[in-house]
């Protein structure tokens, strides 16, 4: 699948259901936006930011005027899921910008959380694009329970604050499938392989459990990653979500037996060498992406003491 090519999601039971690989971090592969083609037409996900002009080509390849989208949502505010949101919003202007209550205002004004970003993302934030300033009017916020109606599909929010505190996760009855934020890992569909993300400043292992939990008890046939496309589990909800939390803790404990022997700075400098995923994405993006999740699970690790 190529940059800003758009697919249809033909697993299990999916219909109007469409992605598109935005290039996140000039990357393939590792971020997708998600198009529901119904009666409110909605986008889950809007990226960096960087290539927000790709979600409208794929809005247009699909027949969808941008001035019909009603919706436009993410998982959490994270600016690799909401930094195209105001772009978006200026481009789709009849479309409500749904986002979890507990991080509404830092989209209605980013400043705070860009400079939590480039904390985060250190020479990473070369790829993105400052965010556009949500109007307050043009913001709808979301609690767990609400229920975005789109038509033939319905988005139901369901907390999932482990990743981040302000991360929830959608469940699309009519599909049988959950836009899982960062919630259930980052699956690598070439490698059918589910790694860990564990970024800072709010990772709390016991939570990110928790919020697996909280997927595979909704038991969907499908789980719609941000980081990467769709994967059919079918009747193995259940195991997959085991597998991630399998894989998370495994992390965490790696990263604390390792810290044991290394300063911060050396820890994060080994991780980002010993890590395999450059040949699912690129050598950079792979050491940054390992360094980060070890800052995270610092974090944590200190706040447990």
């Amino acid at each position: 699948m190529a940059i800003g090519d758009v697919r249809a999601v033909t697993v299990g039971d999916c219909s109007d259901l469409y992605y598109l690989d935005t290039g996140m971090y000039e990357t393939e592969g590792y971020g997708a936006v998600y198009i529901i083609d119904d009666e409110r037409p909605a986008i889950v996900e809007t990226g960096i930011g960087t290539n927000y002009d790709l979600i409208l080509d794929g809005l247009a390849e699909l027949d969808i005027a941008p001035e019909d989208v009603a919706v436009i949502t993410v998982t959490h505010i994270h600016l690799d899921h909401a930094g195209g949101a105001g772009l978006l919003a200026e481009a789709c202007p009849n479309a409500d910008v749904h986002i979890p209550s507990v991080g509404a205002s830092l989209l209605a004004d980013p400043g705070k959380l860009v400079a939590g970003t480039k904390n985060a993302v250190g020479d990473q934030w070369q790829y993105y694009v400052e965010p556009e300033p949500i109007p307050e009017d043009r913001i709808v916020e979301l609690e767990d329970g609400d229920v975005i109606d789109l038509g033939e599909h319905e988005l139901r929010v369901h907390e999932a604050p482990g990743h981040a505190f302000h991360q929830v996760v959608f469940e699309d009855p009519a599909n049988d499938a959950v836009f899982t934020g960062d919630a259930a890992g980052i699956w690598i569909p070439d490698r059918e392989e589910i790694v860990e993300t564990s970024p800072p400043s709010d990772f709390d292992l016991e939570q990110c459990l928790a919020d697996a939990r909280t997927i595979a008890d909704i038991d969907p046939d499908v789980l719609l990653y941000t980081h990467f496309g769709p994967r059919y589990v079918g009747d193995d909800a259940d195991q997959a979500l085991e597998e991630y939390a399998t894989v998370l803790t495994e992390w965490v404990n790696a990263v604390e037996a390792k810290r044991e022997e290394l300063a911060d700075d050396e820890l994060m400098a080994h991780f980002a060498a010993a890590t395999d995923h450059g040949d699912a994405w690129s050598d950079e993006k792979a050491s940054a992406e390992a360094a980060m999740n070890v800052r995270g699970v610092v974090g944590y690790l200190d706040d447990r003491e």
